[in-house]
């Protein structure tokens, strides 16, 4: 049985839940989430707490066990709290704009790149910092690693789109093997 899966999940006040069959609504304060999970485990409600229950010992529904238990438990964080990443632009004239809910990456490209939300999403840009914003973990990470995928940091250098506090290894170049030699 899974360690994780069998962690009940808190509720806390504000958060309402309901179960109809194999989908659940999460309500909260900042907004409201759906998802449609297994009919191999069992979602049971116990008042403010949320539990998960598997139908069989096999290999793959004790697989779903953790994992339905953390998505419904990201589900009950993103309605209460949201999630975040932090996105860092680092070199010379790599800029990023807020153009009303989107914003614009000026990234040593031929051109600008223009990029417009989800649903759901909100773009916030502070000096050479972007902040992804949102209630589903999943889609805040989706638009922060495309975000990223537009300039990746540069081995050589260091420059690029980079998640803050990401560490970039820096290759020696040329110069460094002919100094071997």
């Amino acid at each position: 049985m899974s360690r994780i899966g069998r962690q009940p999940i808190l509720l806390s006040s504000g958060v309402d839940v309901s179960i109809n069959g194999n989908e659940v609504t999460v309500k909260g304060p900042k907004g409201s989430l759906t998802r449609e999970f297994t009919p191999k485990v069992t979602i049971l409600q116990d008042g403010n707490l949320l539990k998960v229950e598997i139908s069989s010992e096999e290999n793959e529904v004790r697989a779903l066990h953790g994992l339905t238990r953390s998505l419904l438990a990201n589900m009950v964080t993103g309605v209460t709290e949201g999630f975040a990443k932090t996105l860092e632009l680092v070199g010379v004239g790599y800029r990023v704009d807020q153009k009303g809910s989107g914003i614009t990456l000026s990234v040593m490209l031929s051109h600008t790149v223009d990029i417009n939300p989800r649903d759901g999403i909100t773009l916030e840009v502070e000096n050479n910092l972007l902040h992804v914003r949102g209630i589903d973990k999943q889609m805040v990470g989706q638009t922060a690693a495309e975000i990223r995928s537009i300039r990746p940091p540069n081995p050589y250098t260091g420059k690029g789109i980079r998640y803050q506090a990401e560490f970039v290894r820096i290759k020696p170049g040329k110069s460094a093997r002919k100094a071997e030699i």
